[in-house]
């Protein structure tokens, strides 16, 4: 009996009767439900922007007048120094208390974990209260040998202001988060990378920098940047000092002028657009520490908005041919 063997697999062909292999056209898969939720999204989107823009008790004109107005923009600068100084101190303290928290000594792991537990049960406002009134407490602050004699002294009420109270309240708060966030990144790594490293010769502040640090700032990096977005916006909790950051100046300024709803829109579109720009920044250092990491990287939302758009234009055009 005589036949013919087969080695390979069977090959793949589009056939349809009548009509040749190469002619057959592959139609995208259809999904109808998304382009319903589509239509419904895009609707709703549509009346709300009728609603802001038909509706005059918006006061648009208003808001364009105070927009860029030189009170607003200094106290914009102000809610960004605050920002920038509080985080600072947040992730130079927060690093410092996560090493102390996984150390080996007992004293400094006991003093990290204080610091944090303190620190993050205390509400921000109670903490702000505290530095602006530590002259209560302390009328002269003294730097010199500990439990001895003081070489410098100086008023408590003329070293501590309200702005300096801001930034020691904002950064030693955030400090208790940002400790956790890094400890939390370098927990992550697997402790057989370190002990291969070190198999391998490969010194220790090399190990920390070229082996560890990147995987960690992996982690890290997206809720720390979370965290620095919800300092800007807790940044407006100074009020209670006086301080005439973007929140005060637009309480200050509709008070003044009775211009409640515009004045507090032109806040809600600076916060908008300073957190609009830290998003963007911590997306391009997500994706650079990111690398190797999937095969693909997420696009911003309206870029990614835009070449769907594309696309789904392009199909169109193809089916109608």
């Amino acid at each position: 009996m005589s036949g013919t063997t087969r080695t390979g697999p069977a090959p793949r062909t589009a056939l349809v009767a009548g009509a040749p292999a190469a002619a057959v056209k592959v139609l995208p898969a259809r999904h109808p439900w998304r382009w319903v939720a589509t239509a419904v999204v895009a609707v709703l989107a549509a009346m709300a922007v009728n609603a802001l823009v038909t509706n005059p008790a918006w006061e648009w004109p208003t808001v364009a007048e105070f927009l860029f107005s030189a009170t607003i923009l200094k106290s914009m600068w102000l809610t960004v120094k605050l920002t920038i100084v509080g985080t600072a101190i947040g992730l130079i303290l927060g690093t410092v208390l996560a090493l102390m928290r996984m150390a080996h000594n007992p004293l400094l792991k006991a003093v990290s974990f204080s610091y944090i537990s303190v620190f993050r049960s205390v509400p921000l406002i109670l903490q702000l209260l505290f530095w602006f009134n530590l002259a209560i407490l302390y009328e002269r602050i003294g730097f010199g040998v500990p439990f001895g004699p003081q070489f410098w002294s100086f008023g408590t009420q003329d070293l501590i202001g309200p702005l300096t109270a801001a930034f020691l309240g904002l950064g030693l708060h955030q400090a208790a988060y940002f400790a956790e966030i890094v400890r939390s990144g370098f927990l992550a790594i697997d402790p057989g990378q370190r002990e291969a490293a070190a198999a391998l010769g490969i010194p220790q502040g090399r190990q920390f920098w070229r082996i560890q640090l990147p995987q960690a700032l992996r982690i890290i990096v997206p809720t720390t940047g979370n965290e620095i977005i919800g300092l800007l916006k807790g940044t407006s909790v100074v009020y209670v000092m006086a301080l005439p950051e973007l929140f005060y100046q637009v309480q200050v300024v509709y008070s003044r002028t009775g211009r409640v709803i515009p004045l507090l829109l032109v806040a809600a579109v600076w916060y908008f657009v300073l957190t609009t720009v830290l998003s963007t920044g911590q997306w391009f250092v997500e994706r650079y520490y990111g690398r190797g990491s999937s095969r693909s990287h997420d696009e911003l939302p309206l870029v990614k908005v835009l070449r769907t758009l594309r696309t789904a234009r392009a199909r169109r055009l193809e089916v109608t041919r």
